[in-house]
């Protein structure tokens, strides 16, 4: 395997604070799709006029996160791609421990870094013990995909904005009896949740509080039935309820904003709406 076998993916949206790390921590020589959830023309010609890997693609609307990666991984002609967060930064040898990896290792459908995010807290003692194990699912930032196997159990769910999308993409490879693995040694640092400038940080609280709840629900409703989603969402639903009352009669109309925004979330989703919350960044 060489850096023509694989294709980087990388969804960004308000995200210059951060991306420019997260580009110039990946060899030149390897292909990068970056898909801009905006119409911004000035950060398509900034990224592409310093970054001469980089293909930066608008989509001239707020997609979301799957809807978004999946232009990207309908472009890869490669047989490898690798989906990032704008806030991961790769180790100097991170792809090629990917490389490595393959060269013995072929069946496999998504292969996860180490899920430490945290370099300054890893066991290297530990980290060296295991090649490599099975499990469920990883999380999203950092998914090394085998497109060959990938594209027989289908990308991301389009009908999820946000959260639970890389959930449900481990859910249907596991239940096409693929392999997810994770291999400890290869690592990549993600930051977690900064991958949009903190200038929109209100709004994009309310974001996340409006879709997690929505996604949660359509997330159980898709795969167990809906009186499962129903059972495990009815708490959450009441506690937003009354977190919702309790901060309208304190004045603190942030908080409540919040839980209205959870409360909205999950209505939604339980009427069967599809996941039409954005944010106002205006």
């Amino acid at each position: 395997m060489t850096y023509k076998d694989l294709t980087i993916i990388i969804t960004t949206f308000k995200s210059e604070q951060k991306i420019r790390e997260c580009l110039s921590s990946i060899d030149p020589q390897v292909n990068i799709i970056l898909i801009e959830n905006s119409s911004s023309i000035e950060f398509k010609k900034d990224i592409e006029s310093n970054f001469s890997n980089v293909s930066c693609e608008l989509t001239n609307d707020n997609l979301g996160y799957g809807k978004a990666n999946n232009i990207g991984l309908k472009k890869v002609k490669t047989k490898y791609a690798l989906i990032l967060n704008p806030d991961t930064v790769l180790s100097s040898n991170t792809l090629e421990l990917f490389f490595e990896f393959t060269k013995t290792n072929e069946d496999f459908t998504i292969l996860g870094p180490n899920q430490n995010e945290k370099l300054s807290t890893l066991d290297n003692h530990k980290k060296g013990e295991i090649e490599f194990f099975e499990t469920d699912k990883i999380k999203g930032y950092a998914m090394f995909l085998n497109m060959e196997k990938l594209k027989s159990v289908g990308f991301y769910d389009e009908n999820i904005f946000l959260y639970l999308e890389e959930i449900d993409l481990c859910k249907r490879v596991k239940d096409a009896y693929g392999k997810i693995l994770i291999c400890p040694k290869i690592i990549i640092f993600h930051y977690g949740g900064q991958s949009v400038n903190n200038d929109y940080a209100n709004q994009i609280e309310l974001t996340r509080n409006w879709h997690w709840m929505w996604s949660l629900f359509y997330f159980n409703k898709k795969h167990y039935g809906y009186l499962s989603a129903l059972i495990l969402i009815l708490p959450k639903l009441l506690s937003s309820i009354i977190k919702m009352s309790f901060y309208f009669l304190i004045s603190n109309k942030q908080n409540k904003e919040i839980y209205s925004k959870r409360f909205s979330g999950i209505i939604n989703s339980m009427l069967g709406k599809n996941s039409w919350y954005r944010p106002n960044l205006d």
